[in-house]
């Protein structure tokens, strides 16, 4: 797009921003954590992060589809983190090994050293100083479905920064669905064998999407959070599978389109219209399972991407599609969830599926609307 087409789109953005009374665009494309919706699959994640740095757990891989969440997530997540936690983040891992050990060096703060030996003496030195004060140090890789072999075995040797009892070294790789089938070949059977934690970022389902796109309206500051009439949002979930990103797509030129038409309400006619712009084609549901499950199960391949939760030793998913309430309509609000029980300060609430081996407590509704301050609040213990 030419800078007058991009400054055109720009403008009409800002005037549909003023007809629909709101404060910003609410359908940004940018991983921006205020808008960080927190479904029981993103939580899930979230729990399985924090249980991994907390506990030096030392591997945990996290994947999902396109467009789904998983940089938003990690965005949050360096929020939340406890300022002990010195943390480096690879959002481009298509690197030499020089380079990488580079990267990895300004990202902790280092001076360069001149070669890889002496980097590692540097570091494998300041995990154990580190490590002796009580605090973390993580390296968390992005787009990890891209990393070269030499750098996912030097990734490996590094999680041999380790004590007796714990790795001095927490490490996350995030990535497509293709990252579990690399982990799955047989030259890097020894960094799967590394793995103590695996889950997955689900798309949502039809009534996830729904309370998405109120979520989105009220905190871009709308008057109106059912701008959206329910024909158009089940078009959007038809044509978008659950993915947040395209859903994003299609809401913000809908409501361009909304705009250049008058409309009050953006309508299922003017979400056909525009999905046709886009070109998309709808996912169609020939039983009673959800768009969302037909969209993983195409994505699956031989099945093992749905195993999202599963950890090192093959364990069950924790609380997943399966459990209560998980069709039902999402508040958003902390744990407002059937199976929640209040606690006996009343200040908290804490959520138990029963399948669940993490038992997660957040603090007061009105406190939850900052991912960075929900995420920091969070806690997190295992259940055995």
């Amino acid at each position: 797009m030419n800078p007058a087409a991009a400054a055109k789109v720009q403008e009409r953005e800002t005037m549909y921003q003023q007809y629909y009374g709101m404060r910003e665009i609410p359908f940004s494309l940018a991983p921006d954590p205020k808008y960080l919706f927190r479904t029981e699959s993103l939580l899930e994640v979230f729990a399985n992060l924090q249980y991994g740095i907390e506990n030096g757990k030392g591997l945990v891989v996290v994947t999902g589809e396109v467009g789904v969440g998983k940089t938003t997530i990690l965005r949050s997540l360096f929020q939340s983190l406890d300022r002990s936690v010195l943390a480096a983040y690879i959002f481009n891992p298509l690197l030499s090994t020089a380079e990488f050990f580079d990267l990895l060096a300004s990202e902790f703060r280092l001076q360069p050293e001149p070669s890889k030996s002496a980097m590692l003496r540097m570091l494998g030195y300041v995990l154990m100083s580190r490590h002796a004060q009580g605090r973390r140090t993580v390296l968390v890789v992005d787009e990890a479905h891209l990393l070269p072999a030499h750098l996912l075995e030097e990734i490996r040797l590094l999680l041999n920064f380790e004590t007796n009892r714990e790795k001095l070294l927490q490490v996350v790789l995030c990535g497509q669905p293709e990252l579990h089938d690399m982990l799955e070949r047989p030259e890097f059977r020894q960094l799967k064998q590394r793995v103590s934690l695996k889950c997955s970022i689900e798309p949502l389902s039809r009534h996830e999407t729904a309370s998405y796109i109120r979520w989105r309206l009220r905190i871009g500051g709308a008057k109106d959070e059912n701008l959206f009439e329910s024909e158009a949002v089940r078009a959007i979930h038809r044509f978008s599978g659950g993915i947040p990103r395209v859903i994003n797509n299609i809401c913000d030129n809908a409501l361009l389109t909304g705009f250049s038409r008058t409309s009050p309400r953006i309508t299922g006619a003017i979400v056909e219209e525009v999905v046709q712009l886009l070109d998309l084609t709808p996912i169609e549901v020939a039983s009673p399972s959800t768009v969302a499950e037909i969209a993983r199960h195409r994505n699956d391949g031989n099945g093992t991407h749905s195993n999202g939760g599963r950890n090192g030793n093959g364990a069950t998913p924790k609380a997943r599609a399966a459990s209560a309430g998980r069709g039902q309509p999402v508040s958003n609000m902390p744990y407002n969830r059937p199976q929640s029980s209040e606690a006996p300060n009343g200040n908290s609430k804490k959520v138990v599926s029963p399948s669940a081996k993490f038992v997660i407590e957040a603090s007061a509704e009105g406190e939850a609307l900052d991912p960075a301050v929900f995420f920091s609040r969070v806690r997190v213990d295992r259940r055995f």
